[in-house]
């Protein structure tokens, strides 16, 4: 390219910055190698977000030449031009230049695996006949030396008509090769101009030639002659070295074969297999005799095994589960240790400004390791599902859970993102990705959440202690946390059919999966995986709950005065003349908390809680856990007069909520109670870091306000005909 020419596509502060004109689209089929290949071209220099108007995640980035940046986008993967889910919609509509937020690309970088070419071909046969300048990157070359087997490039490249560049993308393997090859297409692209349907009169003169072979002896058909033609076997070129007289029309036929009329017909789906099987065998060379069983075969046995694939299956999921749920916990704890260490340093700088103080070591700070304290779960869930995908079993999974959950409308791959719930539904949502299309994916976003969540837990732990165990014992005491985990599942099964048959109305596709073969998993993929997952978090999600964090701080902290504070410091001491300064200041932490904006709205809506069994103080609690679930035990402490230093084992509390009483005298908590509450929070949407993920992964509110409405009004019934039992066995 000329340098005037490059030089005009160079801009910038200084001539500094370089300014992306071109577009370069990486495609091809699920499984290929495309995201490997395109995270070793990109690096770290990538962009996540989703296509204007869908939820489909685009992902780009920018590579690098001397003299100018072009930007790279890694397509989703697709097996063919006519889709059938939003995700290969979306890539249709990036290939063919029409998608919201993109051109049309200027290189198509066709990523096939050479250990599946006739698959992979397939697409490329439509790819070319659209007119698009390709360039092949042959992936997996690998694996295919590994199996006794070579390609033929030369031979390969002549056939498709285009450049084929080998690569091994996680050993950055011909990379260089690769990027010099976009380059230079860039700068001369190559249109393979590829018609799979001849033209009669080719047709004509291969069964002439047929006919003739026919004469002398020969049985071929036309299919035969016709890939003879491009590609003679032994037996066919033996036949031609016998009859001289045929070399001349063999030679006619294969000129005007490969040079393909460009106004012939489209191919059919047979006659573009028919061309990949050809070209596969015309370039597939084996160097050994194939295994007659592979590892993939011998390990298939067991791990798609009816029952113990099913067993292996379970275990992995309880590792997956256990990891997500345990050993995020330290790294939590020490999340929340640095930023209360924080907010004790910071907060006597700030002593002489109460509402500054409060706003800082509260609401901003708190606010920020409250969105930072998801992250460890976040990170951890991810790099397992990238493990389990770069190993090949996530396909497995999937293909053993797809029996369980068909009938309500789901397919195997509903199962990871519901059981990642278990531990946080946030991350259990941004997994819901793995769902083959968009209303599927949509139906298990929006029961996710049923699953009870680690955050849930503290609740389930206080009140069990208050009220189950002292009464019931230890058994029932672990049968009701059991069955308060239980409850989601249970729940969320005829939800995702009622969801499924009346408001999404969805159709269960077919599940069509690709079972590739096992390999190590990628660690760069692991890494960007979780980089970039971890980085869209704090970017989007991170950025509402920080904001709704302070709004929260805020209903909870005003009105404030100095007056009422000395109000109801006098009205403590004249009841309790010996009250320590503690005492005196958890009550009026207690009181300014009753008569903020949140404890009076939760006053002011008592009544509709009533009917569940629950008072202001419940009610306030509950609303104070909108920002988390993890406030609601601290917030019962300040309610209750023991401050914000509690947690879900302290012996105080419980017994604060145990002698706690309605006006009238009657005890305000009883077993039928807190079972009401547990199960008030196992089915309610409380949590906003949930409702800004779902408002991120669907691309809008709209379904992050249904799912609060419909969980919220759920779990409103539930606690109500808890208590209606309540009401009706004490008769």
């Amino acid at each position: 390219m000329p340098a005037q020419t490059r030089n005009e596509r160079i801009r910038g502060r200084a001539g500094s910055e370089l300014k992306t004109h071109k577009l370069v689209a990486v495609v091809g089929n699920p499984n290929a190698g495309k995201t490997t290949l395109f995270n070793s071209l990109t690096g770290s220099y990538q962009k996540v977000g989703n296509y204007p108007g869908v939820t489909v995640e685009k992902v780009s980035g920018t590579l690098r030449f001397a003299e100018e940046t072009v930007e790279v986008i890694d397509v989703p993967g697709l097996y063919s031009l006519a889709p059938v889910s939003e995700d290969e919609r979306v890539a249709v509509d990036v290939i063919e230049g029409v998608a919201k937020g993109t051109s049309k690309p200027d290189l198509l970088v066709c990523v096939m695996d050479a250990d599946n070419l006739e698959r992979n071909l397939y697409l490329y046969t439509q790819l070319a006949e659209s007119g698009h300048p390709i360039l092949v990157a042959l992936t997996m070359v690998d694996r295919l030396k590994k199996n006794g087997k070579q390609i033929d490039l030369v031979r390969l490249s002549n056939l498709l008509g285009c450049e084929v560049v080998p690569v091994v993308g996680h050993k950055s393997r011909g990379l260089t090769d690769l990027k010099e090859a976009i380059e230079r297409n860039l700068e001369m692209p190559k249109h393979p101009r590829f018609e799979l349907g001849l033209p009669d009169a080719i047709e004509t003169r291969i069964a002439s030639l047929r006919e003739r072979m026919a004469r002398l002896g020969a049985d071929f058909s036309n299919a035969e002659v016709r890939e003879g033609l491009l590609e003679p076997s032994k037996n066919f070129q033996k036949f031609l070295s016998d009859f001289p007289e045929l070399e001349e029309p063999f030679e006619e036929a294969r000129a005007h074969l490969t040079e393909r009329v460009s106004e012939s017909p489209k191919a059919d789906v047979g006659t573009r297999y028919q061309w990949a099987a050809m070209v596969q065998r015309a370039v597939l060379q084996e160097t050994v005799a194939p295994k007659k069983r592979t590892i993939t075969d011998r390990l298939d046995a067991l791990l798609v095994h009816r029952v113990f694939g099913l067993i292996v299956f379970v275990g992995l999921m309880y590792l997956v589960f256990q990891s997500i749920y345990t050993f995020a916990q330290p790294v939590m704890n020490g999340i929340e240790a640095f930023f209360n260490l924080i907010g004790k340093t910071v907060s006597p700088h700030l002593a002489g400004v109460p509402i500054l103080q409060s706003l800082v070591v509260d609401g901003l700070i708190g606010g920020v390791g409250g969105m930072l304290v998801f992250l460890p779960q976040i990170l951890i869930l991810f790099f397992f599902i990238a493990v389990l995908e770069g190993t090949g079993y996530l396909a497995r999974a999937a293909f053993l859970m797809d029996r369980l959950l068909g009938w309500c409308g789901l397919n195997g791959r509903a199962f990871i993102p519901l059981l990642s719930s278990f531990a946080c539904a946030i991350p259990g949502i941004m997994s819901a990705r793995v769902m083959p299309d968009p209303k599927s994916r949509l139906a298990t976003i929006l029961v996710a959440p049923l699953m009870s969540c680690s955050a849930r837990l503290p609740v389930y732990l206080l009140l069990i202690g208050a009220f189950i165990q002292p009464k019931f014992g230890a058994f029932w005491a672990g049968f009701t946390l059991f069955a308060m985990h239980f409850l989601g599942l249970i729940v969320a099964v005829p939800i995702v059919y009622i969801l499924n048959r009346k408001i999404l109305r969805g159709k269960r596709l077919p599940f069509l999966l690709e079972l590739p073969p096992y390999q190590l998993p990628k660690w760069r993929d692991v890494w960007l995986a979780m980089y970039f997952r971890g980085k869209v978090f704090v970017k989007t999600a991170g950025t509402i709950i920080v904001f709704m964090s302070m709004l929260i701080w805020a209903l909870s902290y005003f009105p404030r005065s100095n007056e009422a504070a000395q109000q109801y410091t006098a009205s403590f001491v004249v009841s309790n003349p010996s009250a320590t300064k503690d005492e005196i200041a958890k009550y009026v932490d207690e009181e300014q908390l009753a008569h903020s904006f949140l404890g009076s709205f939760g006053k002011t809506i008592e009544p509709i809680f009533r009917p569940a069994g629950f008072d202001w103080r419940i009610t306030t609690a509950i609303l104070s856990a909108f920002p988390a679930r993890e406030t609601v035990v601290p917030s019962l402490g300040i309610i209750f007069n023991l401050g914000n230093d509690v947690n879900e084992g302290s012996a105080d509390l419980r017994k604060s909520l145990a002698q706690s009483k309605w006006p009238d005298g009657r005890p305000l908590f009883t077993g039928w109670t807190a079972i009401g509450l547990m199960v008030f929070f196992a089915l309610c949407a409380q949590c906003m870091a949930t409702l800004a993920t779902v408002k991120r992964e669907t691309n809008s509110w709209k379904w992050a306000a249904f799912m609060f409405t419909y969980m919220t009004v759920l779990a409103y019934l539930a606690a109500v005909g808890v208590h209606q039992l309540e009401l009706l066995f004490a008769r």
